[in-house]
């Protein structure tokens, strides 16, 4: 097991963060050297400047928090992300059409932004919304990520309904057999719920980019950042 900070994809993605509370946010988590800091889009140059030379790596959120963009859309949004030099991408499927049995058509959505990722050796995580399926839902979820090409399968946006459950996470761990990773992310806000993900077999863990300091060193959070 490596130092649980190195698990850590650091969320900062209120919709209402002002540029001094994100560089605060930023600040925090490379001074923590967590894995990645995970932005909103409009916040990828800002992200960059301040992570450069770090050990933390810069991470955006594709088609969030609903999944819901036209595929075209979806690719269009990567392409950029790409050629704006990101280092990893979390993609939200259309999870509505997951629980309408569209397998086809979210297949053909991760797919075409994975495509992209994969030709850039950029990791792409697909994010579920695992609080809204049923265990069938996820399983087969995690098997038409492996066959789309995607790096990660993670349960949560952290903004829509309960967060990462061990149910959940230890089924797409079953179900992936190390053929893909899995990140656990949503309402794990101190360094028990950290360490117990990691020691079911998470390879990542999405976290609020405040609870970072209660994960890594048992310090009070920083703020409270809804993740």
């Amino acid at each position: 097991m490596e130092p649980i900070n190195r698990y850590l994809d650091a969320a900062i993605l209120k919709p209402e963060f002002t540029e001094a509370e994100v560089i605060e946010a930023l600040q925090t988590c490379i001074g923590l050297a967590t894995y990645s800091v995970c932005v909103r889009p409009c916040d990828i140059e800002l992200a960059q400047s301040h992570c450069q030379g770090t050990e933390t790596a810069v991470c955006v959120v594709l088609g969030f928090p609903h999944g819901v963009q036209l595929p075209a859309s979806k690719v269009e949004e990567a392409a950029r992300y790409i050629a704006m030099g990101v280092d990893e991408i979390d993609m939200v499927a259309n999870y509505g059409y997951i629980r309408s049995g569209k397998w086809a058509e979210v297949e053909a959505d991760i797919a075409g932004v994975a495509k992209l990722t994969r030709a850039a050796k950029i990791p792409m995580k697909v994010i579920f919304e695992t609080a809204h399926l049923d265990a069938g839902q996820i399983q087969q979820m995690t098997e038409l990520c492996i066959r789309a090409g995607a790096d990660f399968v993670k349960t949560s946006t952290g903004f829509n309904g309960e967060g990462a459950r061990s149910e959940d996470v230890q089924l797409m761990l079953d179900t992936a057999a190390g053929r893909i990773r899995v990140k656990p992310s949503g309402g794990i806000r101190n360094r028990q719920e950290a360490e117990a993900f990691v020691k079911m077999g998470a390879h990542r863990l999405g976290v609020g980019w405040s609870s970072c300091p209660a994960i890594c060193d048992g310090s009070r959070p920083a703020a409270t950042s809804g993740y």
